[in-house]
C-alpha cells in the first residue's frame, strides 16, 4: 500500500552510476515517467465486419500487440531498465476479454494478410514488410490465446508497469459533476471492474481528458484512489502555486497526488505537424488501401463501403505531398530515424532534468503522458522509438520511473488544491462543451436524476434490479466522452450521434418499465444484455443518494 508519509529530504544525494555494457554510466539526477492512456470506447458489435470492430482489431495489430512485445523483450534484457504507467479503461479492458470479438481477431488479419499477397506491387518492400508486421502479431496473439490482459497483469507483477484504472466510460468527469452520484458512478464501477479483472484495487487513475474539478479528490479518495495526471494548468494554477512547478508532484487536502503533464517533454512526440511523427520516412496515416480500391474488390472480401483496412504502404514523404503522390514506404529508413529520434528525444530530456536540478533543491520528475494509441496506430513506428527508449535510457544516465514508484519514494510534497482543468486546448472543457455537443449535457443530467431517484429507492422484486443495473449501463455508455470528442471533430458524427442516442433509448425504456411496473418483452431485455455485456459486477448503490 501506499502510504503519504513525504518526509525524506534530498539533500546530500550524490549521483548514483550504473553498468551498461560493462562501462560505468553517471546517472543524471531525476526522472522521466512516461504514462500512456489506453482506452477504446465500448465498440462491441454483434456484426461481423462492422466499422467499430475494425477500430479496435487495428489498434491490436499496431498498438498493443506490438506494446506488450516491446514491453517483454525489454523486461527479457539484461542491460534495460523499461519502466511505464499505463492507463487501461474499463471499456478497453471489456473488449480485451470478450471471447466474441477474440473469435474473429484471428480471421480479420488473415483477410489483410490476402490481400496483401493479391497485390503485385513495383516496389515490394512496403508489402513483405507490412505481411511480416501481420504475421508476426497474429503469432504473438495465438501464443498466449489472445490474453492481453493476462500478459499485462504480468508485466505489473514483474514491476514493468504500474496499471492504472480510468472512469468506467471514460465519462468528462466535470460535466456530469451536476449529479454527484453520476461523477460516483462513473468512478466506482471502474474501480469495481478493476478488481474483477486484475485481482487487486487501482491505486491510480488517469482521469477522462485529464480533466479535473474542485472536489473530484475527494470522490477519489473515497473509491480508494491516490494519484493522477493533469494537464500543466492544474498545478501551475493550483492554490498555492507548486513551487517547483510541473517538476514535482502535488497533494490535496484529500490525501490525492497530482501530477503535472510536461509539454517540453511531450510535444516532439506528440505533434504530428513539428514533432517526430511527421518525419518524412515515416509511414503516412491517411493513405489507406481501403481508399484506393474499387468497391468490387472490397466487397470480395466482405466490406461493403469504402473505409480504411489498415493496410498503409505509403510514407509521409514531406508535409507538402498530396496522398495521391506519396511515396512508397521504406522500413528501413524509417527505422534509421526512429533511432535517431529516441537518442534525440532522451538527449533533449537529459539536458532538461541538467537545468532544472540547477534550480531545485529536490529532483526533478518530467511527466510525458499520451495516447496509448499514438504509438504504432497514429505512428506506426511508435512502439519501435519507445523500444529505443529503454535501450538508450541506461546508456544515457536517464532513470525511467512510474508513477507508484515516485510515491513510494516517500518525496516531499507541497499541499496544493489542483485547478480545475484538462488537457484540451488551453486547459479548457470546449472542446467537449461547445455549439457541437453541448446538447448532450442536459440528457445526461435528466437520465443521471432518474438513476440517482430509482436507485435511493428499496426496490423489492428481483427483476426490478436488474433492469436498473442494466439501466446503469446504458446511461454509462451514453456518458462515453468519445461521442462528444467526435461531434466536435467532424469525422464518424453520424455514429456518434446512433451510439448516444440508443442508449438512452435503452435507457429510458428500462427505466419507465421500473416506474409504471411494466414488463419488458424477453427477448427486447435479452438483446440488450447482450449486445451491452459490460460491467457484470455494476451496483445501483453507486447512484444511492447520501443522506
Amino acid at each position: 500500500n501506499l502510504k503519504f508519509n513525504f518526509s525524506r529530504a534530498a539533500k546530500g544525494y550524490k549521483y548514483p552510476r550504473i553498468k551498461y555494457k560493462n562501462l560505468e554510466v553517471l546517472m543524471t539526477k531525476g526522472s522521466l515517467a512516461i504514462v500512456l492512456h489506453a482506452h477504446l470506447p465500448y465498440v462491441r458489435s454483434e456484426e461481423p465486419g462492422s466499422l467499430e470492430e475494425d477500430w479496435f482489431f487495428q489498434a491490436l495489430v499496431e498498438c498493443y500487440l506490438p506494446l506488450l512485445e516491446t514491453l517483454e523483450e525489454a523486461y527479457r534484457s539484461n542491460n534495460q531498465k523499461p519502466k511505464i504507467t499505463i492507463g487501461l479503461s474499463p471499456t478497453l479492458l471489456s473488449l480485451l476479454e470478450d471471447d466474441v470479438l477474440k473469435n474473429r481477431f484471428i480471421k480479420w488479419v488473415e483477410v489483410r494478410i490476402e490481400v496483401l499477397n493479391s497485390l503485385k506491387p513495383e516496389e515490394p518492400k512496403a508489402v513483405h514488410h507490412l505481411k511480416n508486421h501481420l504475421e508476426k502479431q497474429l503469432e504473438s496473439w495465438k501464443s498466449t490465446r489472445g490474453d492481453l490482459i493476462g500478459r499485462f497483469d504480468k508485466l505489473q507483477t514483474s514491476e514493468v508497469i504500474d496499471i492504472l484504472t480510468c472512469a468506467a466510460t471514460h465519462g468528462y468527469l466535470p460535466l456530469l459533476r451536476e449529479n454527484i452520484e453520476a461523477v460516483r458512478g462513473q468512478i466506482k464501477t471502474a474501480v469495481r471492474e478493476h478488481q474483477r479483472i486484475f485481482k487487486k484495487s487501482p491505486l491510480g487513475i488517469w482521469l477522462p481528458e485529464c480533466a479535473y474539478y474542485e472536489g473530484l479528490d475527494e470522490l477519489m479518495a473515497e473509491s480508494g484512489l491516490r494519484y493522477a495526471v493533469l494537464d500543466g494548468h492544474g498545478l501551475l494554477n493550483a492554490a498555492p502555486r507548486p513551487r517547483y512547478g510541473l517538476y514535482a508532484p502535488i497533494c490535496s487536502k484529500k490525501g490525492v497526488a497530482f501530477f503535472g503533464r510536461d509539454s517540453e517533454s511531450t510535444l516532439p512526440v506528440w505533434s504530428a505537424r513539428d514533432g517526430y511523427p511527421g518525419g518524412a520516412n515515416y509511414r503516412e496515416f491517411h493513405r489507406d488501401l481501403g481508399w484506393d480500391l474499387s468497391i468490387d474488390n472490397l466487397k470480395k472480401i466482405g466490406i461493403n463501403e469504402k473505409r480504411p483496412l489498415g493496410i498503409k504502404l505509403f510514407k509521409i514523404t514531406s508535409k507538402n505531398t498530396s496522398l495521391e503522390k506519396k511515396e512508397v514506404y521504406d522500413p528501413k529508413a524509417a527505422q534509421e530515424s526512429v533511432k535517431k529520434d529516441a537518442e534525440n528525444y532522451l538527449k533533449d530530456r537529459k539536458n532538461q532534468l541538467i537545468k532544472l536540478k540547477s534550480s531545485m533543491k529536490i529532483e526533478p520528475l518530467l511527466i510525458a503522458p499520451f495516447d496509448a494509441e499514438l504509438f504504432g496506430h497514429w505512428w506506426f513506428e511508435g512502439p519501435k522509438f519507445i523500444a529505443h527508449l529503454f535501450i538508450k535510457s541506461n546508456e544515457l544516465g536517464i532513470k525511467l520511473i512510474t508513477l507508484k514508484e515516485v510515491l513510494q519514494d516517500k518525496p516531499q510534497i507541497q499541499l496544493c488544491n489542483p485547478s480545475p482543468s484538462s488537457w484540451g486546448q488551453g486547459g479548457f472543457h470546449n472542446y467537449w462543451l461547445n455549439d457541437s455537443n453541448a446538447w448532450i449535457v442536459s440528457e445526461w443530467s435528466k437520465a443521471g436524476r432518474e438513476m440517482i431517484n430509482i436507485s435511493s429507492k428499496v426496490l423489492k422484486e428481483e427483476s426490478h434490479i436488474k433492469i436498473l443495473k442494466q439501466a446503469g449501463r446504458e446511461l454509462l455508455l451514453s456518458q462515453s466522452s468519445d461521442w462528444s470528442f467526435i461531434l466536435k471533430a467532424g469525422t464518424t458524427t453520424q455514429l456518434a450521434r446512433e451510439r448516444i442516442n440508443l442508449h438512452l433509448k435503452r435507457f429510458w425504456m428500462l427505466i419507465n418499465a421500473i416506474k409504471d411496473n411494466k414488463t419488458i418483452e424477453p427477448k427486447t431485455l435479452e438483446k440488450i444484455e447482450k449486445e451491452d455485456c459490460i460491467f457484470p459486477l455494476i451496483s445501483p448503490i453507486d447512484w444511492k443518494k447520501k443522506i
